[in-house]
């Protein structure tokens, strides 16, 4: 094996990265003990295996170990709102442990980013076939699509042609829209609104991405305002009616306001056919979230307030995005099991989809696993009202949630998938795997700054 082959790192990552839109923050003292009882355990039941760590890490007991890790960590530190349902044995019965964390659903990353020449880390991740290497190798993930970042247009790090490369390196292959692509459509930048057309008729892109704390001058919009509402008509006449907003996750005070959900169940009201993808669903990272608080005016419970007040009916056409916000969730199991508890009681069970924001994170596969095994506490559960995340909801929020917005046949894609060449050659692949377990997102101040100078300074 090349990547770490003294089992350094673990499984299931819990670090500092951020996706490049938010400033890194520290792990706090309940995160680091997890880490540290992590990798104690790993070199304590690597032994009981009869496996050096490396083999131990890259299997399915290694990934049950630091969960179990994770566990005991939280439990300590009575953050017991949610946890990872593992048996104990799974860290050493690897029959035990592939039962409980390889699933069987359709796995649909509705957020991933591949960057191109133009970005930091161009050796690693401008290679299309490492970027296939991480998402459909070395994880469960079945399809993604590929989005954008905030830039000025001659600084994007993930050009329209560059996504489309990939795509069609991914179709070459015989996969089956294994990829599909955003088209950024930034309604307050030149030129962004009348190049619509271009990316509908050419590019054949899914759905729309824009920001609307973006601005080249600094200033973002609302849905609801004179350029929300032209850029939401121009998308109904091109006939490509999912619009995917990043709110929360905000840059900085400036166009703060902008940054919240505030505005999504006012224009989904007034556009019912319109589907509203809630990228991050409006959470901010640092903030704790517990139960809905109407009052409160910001996070996931702002997007759940515009929603409810505007009458908006669960499953109906807006939808909560996970990306970003379920890897930063993870770190504390309170906040994850309040922010999945309530986005599926108010959005919908049918309306809250799976997004990785990979490969800001490496490898989506931990996500996933952390995801497959996570449970909200039966005390949470009574108290307010939540679901239990049964094998059913986890399929619906990996995937069969946002087949629908994106007009997927899921049994015709798992179909073709068996026999196209990347379902052949995970297959292979599958038999000696390497996973790298790195990450690649800025991990402290430093590297956010570089980060954002980079691609033009986002202006806040």
């Amino acid at each position: 094996m090349s990547n770490d082959p003294e089992g350094k790192r673990l499984p299931i990552k819990l670090d500092s990265t951020s996706n490049g839109e938010f400033v890194p923050i520290g792990l706090d003292e309940t995160n680091r003990r997890a880490n540290r009882l992590a990798h104690d355990w790993a070199g304590e039941n690597a032994k009981r295996r009869g496996v050096d760590r490396r083999a131990f890490m890259v299997s399915a007991c290694g990934a049950a170990s630091t969960l179990l890790a994770f566990n005991a960590a939280n439990a300590a530190a009575r953050r017991t709102g949610g946890f990872f349902e593992i048996d104990q044995v799974a860290a050493l019965d690897g029959e035990v442990a592939v039962e409980q964390l390889a699933g069987r659903e359709f796995v649909f990353d509705v957020q991933g980013h591949y960057v191109g020449l133009n970005g930091i880390g161009a050796k690693r991740l401008g290679d299309a076939q490492q970027f296939v290497k991480d998402i459909f190798m070395d994880s469960d993930t079945d399809m993604m699509v590929l989005s954008f970042i905030p830039s000025r247009r001659e600084r994007e790090w993930l050009t329209i042609q560059e996504a489309d490369e990939t795509r069609r390196i991914i179709d070459a292959m015989e996969g089956t829209r294994r990829v599909l692509i955003h088209g950024r459509a930034n309604a307050n930048q030149d030129g962004d609104m009348e190049g619509m057309q271009e990316l509908a008729e050419k590019w054949r892109v899914s759905a729309w991405k824009c920001y609307t704390q973006w601005g080249p001058d600094g200033k973002g919009f609302f849905l609801s305002d004179d350029i929300g509402l032209q850029f939401i008509e121009r998308a109904r006449d091109l006939g490509v009616k999912n619009i995917c907003i990043h709110k929360g996750l905000p840059f900085d005070r400036r166009s703060y306001e902008h940054s919240l959900a505030s505005d999504i169940g006012v224009v989904a009201k007034m556009y019912p056919d319109v589907n509203f993808l809630v990228y991050h669903s409006g959470f901010i990272a640092g903030q704790p979230e517990g139960p809905y608080n109407p009052r409160r005016g910001e996070g996931v419970d702002e997007l759940i307030r515009s929603v409810v007040d505007n009458g908006i009916a669960r499953n109906s056409n807006v939808y909560a995005e996970l990306g970003s916000t379920w890897r930063f969730a993870i770190r504390n199991p309170d906040t994850a099991a309040h922010v999945i508890g309530k986005l599926v009681k108010y959005i919908g069970d049918k309306n809250v989809l799976y997004g990785s924001d990979c490969i800001w994170y490496g490898s989506p596969q931990d996500q996933i696993q952390a995801f497959r095994t996570f449970q909200i506490s039966e005390a949470l559960q009574e108290k307010y009202g939540y679901s239990k995340i049964t094998d059913q909801l986890r399929a619906q929020i990996f995937g069969l949630n946002a087949a629908k917005p994106y007009g997927i046949k899921v049994d015709e894609v798992l179909l073709r998938a068996q026999r196209d060449e990347i379902g052949r050659r995970k297959v292979e692949y599958r038999e000696d795997p390497d996973p790298h377990f790195l990450t690649f997102g800025p991990k402290n101040r430093r590297d956010f700054l570089t980060n954002r100078k980079l691609r033009g300074g986002t202006p806040i």
